[in-house]
């Protein structure tokens, strides 16, 4: 599943293209996702508006018009964006189109359609963090995204660190291989209690929180299987993971060997030496 830096890269990618472009067509194959694609509220209120803004909050793309209107798009597991000529055909799993002022097409492709696709209006989208995003929790790079915060959260809590990070309603957007990266990182076994970690400790998971996913970004994100940006270009961040699928191989910095087990039923990698 695309994580925040996959989104964000893929939130780049579609931001010169579509701000200040008008979507003129809008076509539905008349499959659903996860969700059912909202193709009357489209039509009612982004069909023949500008496009203002695009943004991204936790793992869901925003897409604003210039009537208020907002299109959040999440890209499940295998959802894919990306601009095409109008004249070129769809193909297979292409769910949802929309057609720019350019003859550009946005098409929305996913094969395994757990993707969603919510549409508010300009009333609705008014405070979107009060309403849809009120139990997310802060983005990464945000100030409040601190070793304080952290702390607090962890608390009395007894999850183990790794799925402490994972959990949307403490951070927005860190998946299974970013929070296998950030606990190498910062030196942190993944089955530590959340709330034995001690201030130095949670300093270090918020810097090497923000490094990684700079880091990440900075590499188009990472493409294991299907993930590819606006340009239909994979990501390379892969080629830089220190831990994430990487059972049995030796450790960058100590060159004991990677270690596989599983927590909160997720595949976990670390060094048993430099993660404690």
């Amino acid at each position: 599943m695309p994580e925040l830096p996959e989104v964000e890269v893929v939130c780049q990618g579609l931001r010169p293209h579509l701000v200040g472009r008008k979507i003129v067509q809008i076509r539905h194959s008349g499959m659903n996702l996860r969700t059912q694609i909202p193709i009357a509220n489209m039509f009612r209120h982004i069909l023949s508006r500008t496009v203002v803004d695009v943004s991204r909050r936790a793992k869901y793309l925003i897409i604003a018009v210039d009537n208020g209107a907002r299109m959040l798009i999440h890209l499940g597991m295998t959802g894919r964006l990306g601009f095409f000529p109008f004249e070129v055909p769809a193909v297979r799993h292409d769910h949802i189109s929309f057609l720019l002022d350019n003859d550009l097409d946005l098409r929305l492709n996913d094969s395994r359609r757990f993707g969603a696709i919510h549409l508010f209006s300009g009333e609705e989208a008014s405070d979107l963090e009060q309403t849809f995003f009120k139990a997310t929790g802060p983005e990464p790079f945000n100030e409040d995204f601190s070793a304080q915060y952290l702390i607090a959260k962890a608390a009395g809590k007894k999850q183990t660190v790794k799925v402490f990070l994972m959990t949307t309603t403490i951070v927005a957007g860190i998946g299974n291989i970013y929070a296998n990266e950030i606990l190498f990182a910062a030196r942190i076994h993944p089955a530590r209690s959340a709330a034995s970690l001690s201030p130095a400790a949670w300093r270090r998971i918020v810097q090497q929180t923000r490094l990684v996913l700079k880091q990440a970004i900075d590499c188009g994100g990472s493409t294991i299987s299907d993930f590819l940006n606006a340009d239909r270009k994979s990501g390379y961040f892969q080629v830089h993971f220190r831990v994430y699928d990487r059972q049995g191989e030796p450790c960058s910095t100590c060159r004991h060997l990677i270690e596989k087990v599983r927590i909160g039923g997720r595949a976990s990698y670390f060094c048993p030496k430099c993660q404690k």
